[in-house]
């Protein structure tokens, strides 16, 4: 059984008995848009149907599609919920799984009465360091409880790295991303700290954020910090705008080691009693499991159900972190989750 999501069982395919995988790609806001359509180009068992617009959606209904893969703005993933649930058809939205509570738990009522899949995709979870370790405090035991754990991700900003204007227009509206560098890139800590907590609600959230350039971003903060406690853990999530490199990084600190995922393909760890670090070289991904296609692919053909960081389950929880972190930032005050 995969560590980090939950296997159907299904009969086994042959490759050469598959026919190609037709996933309609809807929304082009999110830049993340392009990397998926140049890793689809390169397989020769998928199939692309658009990019189909936002204000064309409708078009979707129209066309013979398995599953859909969303990169609307983030405000806007209640609006292909509805449809995609209309339609019967599987979603995979880019992160994160919406601006409010309410958007969320709309999307997960929907996603349980139509019976589809609605799910959604980080960079972060196909990368071969986080299932190690997931491998080293889950299965393997090594760590004892987990303590603390500190999310690392950002970039020197939208505008300086270039993105699209389509991009940035919404990356900076308050409403329409949720905020700025705070949604942004807390998204990614808040999945995976739920993730690395089995899913436990934290007990309160307190954020600060910065705008250390307002002259570019003059609605929305270019710097967050959020701690995010549990009954006997901690969670720093950094996100920013301002680094002079592009980071993803996560360290966790258990009881009796640590392991630091910088990048997608190296971890470091070490145990108590250890005189050095380990420089660890993660395994593959399974093949279904390896990337955002293979595994909406097998999500739409009933070979696997949405689990782990991709979930509904863990994506509520890291909605409520994030609105929490907002609401701190605008009162000043810790916010009480449970």
């Amino acid at each position: 059984m995969n560590l980090r999501r939950s296997l159907l069982a299904a009969p086994i395919l042959l490759a050469a008995q598959e026919s190609k995988f037709r996933v309609a790609v809807l929304g082009t806001e999110h830049g993340h848009v392009n990397g998926f359509l140049n890793a689809a180009k390169k397989r020769s068992d998928v199939e692309v149907v658009g990019p189909i617009s936002f204000e064309d959606r409708e078009k979707l209904r129209g066309e013979k599609v398995e599953a859909v893969a969303c990169f609307s703005s983030t405000d806007r993933h209640l609006e292909v919920a509805k449809l995609c649930a209309s339609l019967k058809l599987p979603m995979m939205m880019e992160k994160p799984l919406a601006t409010t509570n309410a958007d969320a738990q709309e999307m997960s009522r929907l996603s349980a009465k139509a019976g589809i899949p609605i799910f959604v995709n980080y960079e972060t979870t196909w990368y071969k360091s986080h299932a190690e370790l997931w491998r080293f405090f889950k299965q393997e035991k090594a760590a004892g409880r987990i303590r603390k754990m500190v999310a690392m991700d950002g970039h020197a900003g939208p505008k300086e790295i270039g993105v699209g204007p389509e991009f940035l227009s919404w990356l900076t509206d308050p409403v329409r991303n949720g905020a700025g560098a705070l949604f942004d890139f807390g998204c990614y800590g808040a999945n995976l700290m739920t993730w690395m907590m089995d899913n436990q609600r934290p007990l309160s959230v307190l954020a600060s954020v910065k705008r250390n350039k307002p002259e570019i971003y003059s609605k929305v903060d270019d710097e967050a910090t959020v701690i995010v406690d549990y009954p006997d853990a901690q969670g720093i999530i950094e996100g920013s705008w301002n680094w002079p490199f592009s980071r993803k990084d996560f360290e966790i600190y258990g009881e009796k080691a640590y392991a630091h995922a910088y990048g997608g393909n190296s971890v470091r760890r070490r145990r108590s009693g250890a005189s050095a670090e380990e420089v660890i070289a993660p395994a593959d991904l399974p093949t279904d499991e390896a990337d955002s296609i293979s595994y909406l692919k097998a999500v739409a053909r009933g070979k696997i159900k949405p689990g782990g960081l991709s979930s509904l389950e863990n994506n509520l929880i890291a909605t409520e972190i994030l609105v929490a972190a907002r609401e701190s930032v605008r009162s000043g005050r810790v916010v009480r989750i449970r």
